[in-house]
């Protein structure tokens, strides 16, 4: 094939999704499901696989919340080592006045 679209691209995925089902298959297109040149041209236009996946409209849209979830994961964890250590230094003062 010659030049490809952003939209040949998705059409590339939705018809290799059909072709799948047909075979009786229940599983996304993957990448070595297509040849390189046509690799290429998806990624170049839609982006990371999973990406050209949701834009294609084969797979839901990934919860942008995730980065939130880890970043308030982050801050949870830092205030428990925090803690872990003002516990540690008041048990030393505490150990080192009984001295």
């Amino acid at each position: 094939m010659g030049k490809y679209t952003r939209e040949m691209s998705i059409q590339l995925l939705i018809d290799k999704k059909k072709s799948i089902e047909e075979a009786g298959e229940d599983r996304l297109p993957k990448r070595s499901d297509f040849d390189s040149e046509e690799v290429c041209a998806i990624k170049a236009f839609l982006g990371p696989w999973p990406r050209a996946l949701e834009t294609a409209g084969l797979k839901e849209v990934r919860n942008d919340d995730r980065k939130r979830l880890n970043s308030e994961k982050r801050i949870r964890a830092k205030r428990r080592r925090t803690e872990a250590k003002k516990g540690r230094v008041k048990a030393e003062n505490t150990k080192s006045k009984g001295d």
